[in-house]
């Protein structure tokens, strides 16, 4: 699990990253803090809103295995951990995740509100034949 904080320009907005992978699925969630996080707002969030956060999300994509970690030079440990800091926001892979994920829930809610109007379209004709038996009851 992977938690990368940084500063969006674009939102111009604080925003956290969390990735998981498990079974070489990564699942991936994006969390607005606002303005910049002190120590104890991201040890909350990871106690009490991460886990939370990332079972709400439904999609997934599959990643290939990594090579086995063996002993490796600390310098190149050292570049390496160098090129993270460097990195802005989450990899690319959590970057499609959170897209797929944006895209479900707008098919979702899409879904959700055209329900809605229907059933609201339904009660509003129901709603007009009731009248117009009333009108002529008494006929």
């Amino acid at each position: 699990m992977k938690l990368t904080v940084y500063f969006d320009d674009r939102l111009q907005l604080w925003v956290g990253v969390v990735e998981a992978e498990e079974n070489n699925h990564l699942k991936a969630c994006r969390h607005l803090f606002g303005q910049e996080p002190k120590a104890e707002e991201i040890i909350a969030f990871i106690n009490f809103q991460m886990l939370p956060l990332l079972h709400k999300t439904t999609q997934a994509i599959e990643v290939s295995k990594t090579k086995k970690k063996s002993n490796t030079n600390p310098k190149r440990l050292l570049k390496q951990a160098a090129l993270e800091l460097k990195q802005r926001g989450g990899s690319t892979y959590a970057q499609l995740v959170i897209k797929q994920e944006l895209e479900h829930r707008k098919v979702e809610r899409k879904k959700r509100s055209k329900h809605l109007i229907e059933q609201q379209k339904e009660l509003k004709y129901a709603l007009k034949i009731q009248k117009a038996k009333q009108k002529h009851r008494g006929k």
